[in-house]
């Protein structure tokens, strides 16, 4: 665990005037034992691990049409929908990493947060618009600021069991990695009914880009088991890299024909890895404010339990790893609680807010900001400096269009083995726990729902523990979530009995 260092005779001298003096006072930079050097470092540092959401992001969002068939762009072909959604991506990120760090004055950066983003694309657009799916992220992000501002979030946080905290990140890291198997073509439906699913084609890795993405694949992992700060940002570059080479010579092209039939079972997936005539560009920001409240197409009902998986799954990660940062930064006292708190949590929930209204998915404190905290960051002065880098990545989006698919669902599958690691954090010699904790993690990516997993989960603790004897140990809370999911589960018959 990374310790504060220790604060010496500067403390005292901090200056009394304006200017850096000023500054120095409001983010506490001395008296934290930081400089204004080691804070740049550590702004910068937070900045190149977290980059790689620039072109993960809009990968997830771009790749999916909604209810009618419509790409985030509000496009039927999509064909602007990666340039728009890297542009706010960028745009979402540094906004809200300053805002946070000028507020709470922590040195935790902001960006669009994965899992949140993977159910808008794999779950919630297929029953909703694009504009709909953003709308019920801007209202998850007002109950979470009011939460927040009314103290009831903690009072939640504490009421749910860890181990089922835990085996949500970790199912959504299985969930992730799965979509990353799909999309670079290792992972193959079939087409019969027992497998359901095989390794790429006949049972082999046949096509160049399913091989690329097995190259990056271990070229990532072998950065991140070194610690090679910004080892993600770095694999999917030279991957990306090598593939606009491999297009250059040999013009596989896209795997799939302008009817949407697979026309080329060796071509690429969602993009060609070609260059286009100029690296920069000014940022489209046309998602901003591509927002809809009208639900008229889906029931209460549904509406409901969406908006409350959005606000569950936001929440507990961004609370947990908020006291986890606070933690390595030796900023956080024996309970976890560290400075200006309500504030924080209050921010993140604008974050929500923020990625709904551009259209980006619900921004939240991002666990990297960990590597510039361990150049020294102490303070959200280091913010200022990723958010502004965030906002100069706005004007590099052609770059990161030239992303193939395969390349990027290297990336999915590293992000997922990364959350998987909680697992070693649950206790599973109790049956009572290791039923619901199974049922989350295996339900999430087996339905490619990151709900039914949660509500699974849930259900079930309550259950094992009420009927085995425990149920005085099961917090009410539960109860009424368990409640709401065995609803969400038979809203179908429910929603026709009712005739809404």
């Amino acid at each position: 665990m990374t310790q504060a260092p220790q604060q010496t005779e500067s403390v005292k001298r901090v200056p009394r005037g304006g200017g850096l003096g000023s500054v120095d006072r409001y983010f506490g930079i001395t008296e934290r034992g930081s400089t204004f050097g080691t804070e740049v470092r550590g702004g910068l540092v937070t900045f190149v691990t977290m980059a790689y959401i620039v072109i993960l992001n809009p990968i997830i969002l771009s790749g999916s049409p909604d209810v009618l068939g419509n790409f985030i762009d509000g496009s039927a072909d999509g064909e602007q929908a990666f340039a728009q959604a890297s542009a706010v991506t960028a745009f979402t990120a540094g906004v809200m990493t300053i805002l946070f760090g000028l507020v709470s004055r922590l040195p935790f950066g902001f960006a669009a947060g994965l899992g949140i983003n993977a159910f808008l694309a794999f779950s919630v657009v297929g029953q909703v618009t694009w504009p709909e799916a953003m709308a019920l992220v801007v209202i998850n992000g007002v109950l979470i600021v009011l939460l927040a501002a009314t103290g009831l979030r903690r009072m939640i946080f504490d009421a749910v069991p860890v181990e089922l905290k835990l085996a949500i990140t970790v199912g959504i890291g299985l969930f992730i990695a799965f979509i990353g198997f799909v999309n670079s073509g290792f992972v193959t439906a079939t087409g019969a009914n027992s497998p359901p699913v095989g390794l790429g084609i006949g049972g082999s890795v046949v096509t160049v880009p399913t091989l690329l993405f097995v190259i990056t694949l271990v070229l990532t992992g072998v950065l991140v088991a070194a610690r090679v700060k910004g080892g993600l940002l770095i694999g999917l570059v030279t991957g990306t890299v090598i593939a606009v080479i491999v297009e250059a010579i040999w013009h596989l092209g896209p795997r799939t024909g302008a009817d949407g039939e697979v026309a080329n079972g060796g071509g690429w997936g969602l993009t060609v890895p070609e260059l286009g005539s100029a690296p920069f560009s000014l940022p489209d920001l046309g998602l901003i404010g591509a927002v809809s409240f009208d639900f008229g197409r889906v029931g209460l009902v549904t509406v409901v339990m969406l908006v409350f998986t959005l606000l569950f799954t936001n929440f507990f990660d961004a609370m947990g790893t908020m006291t986890g940062l606070s933690r390595e930064a030796g900023l956080s006292d024996e309970k976890g609680n560290f400075p200006r708190l309500k504030s924080a949590l209050v921010v993140e929930g604008v974050g929500a807010i923020a990625g709904g209204l551009t259209s980006s998915s619900s921004n939240t404190v991002f666990i990297e900001s960990g590597a510039g905290i361990g150049e020294g960051a102490r303070t959200g002065f280091a913010n200022l400096v990723t958010g502004g880098m965030f906002l100069l990545a706005m004007f590099f989006t052609p770059l990161t269009g030239i992303v193939p698919t395969e390349v990027a669902a290297a990336a999915l599958v590293i992000v997922g083995a990364l959350m998987m690691a909680q697992i070693k954090h649950i206790d599973l010699g109790d049956f009572r726990v290791l039923l619901p904790v199974f049922l989350t993690v295996a339900v999430m990516p087996m339905t490619y729902s990151i709900a039914n997993g949660i509500g699974a989960g849930f259900v079930a603790w309550v259950l094992v523990h009420a009927l085995s004897g425990r149920a005085k140990r099961v917090h009410w809370l539960l109860w009424v979530v368990a409640a709401g999911f065995v609803v969400f589960f038979a809203r179908g018959p429910i929603e026709a009995l009712l005739g809404v």
